[in-house]
């Protein structure tokens, strides 16, 4: 690949792997999926999402815990 990442090294987890992950349902997971918002590979009628993917997600997701109305 041009970036020198490896497909070998990719780690892709199942919809339901996610969901346990971050603690949401299996359909929040096909939502963010079809949104758009979290890259995924299809396989036939499956998802598979590559781990860095998630963590990724989840460091743009982060809140930094200040308050609006403060």
């Amino acid at each position: 690949m041009a970036d020198g990442n490896n497909v070998s090294d990719v780690q892709f987890l199942t919809v339901a792997e996610v969901a346990g992950l971050m603690r949401v349902s299996k359909m929040t997971v096909y939502r963010l999926v079809h949104a758009g918002e979290l890259p995924a590979v299809q396989f036939g009628r499956s998802y598979r999402v590559p781990e860095s993917a998630v963590e990724d997600f989840l460091r743009r997701a982060q809140v930094d815990g200040q308050s609006e109305t403060a």
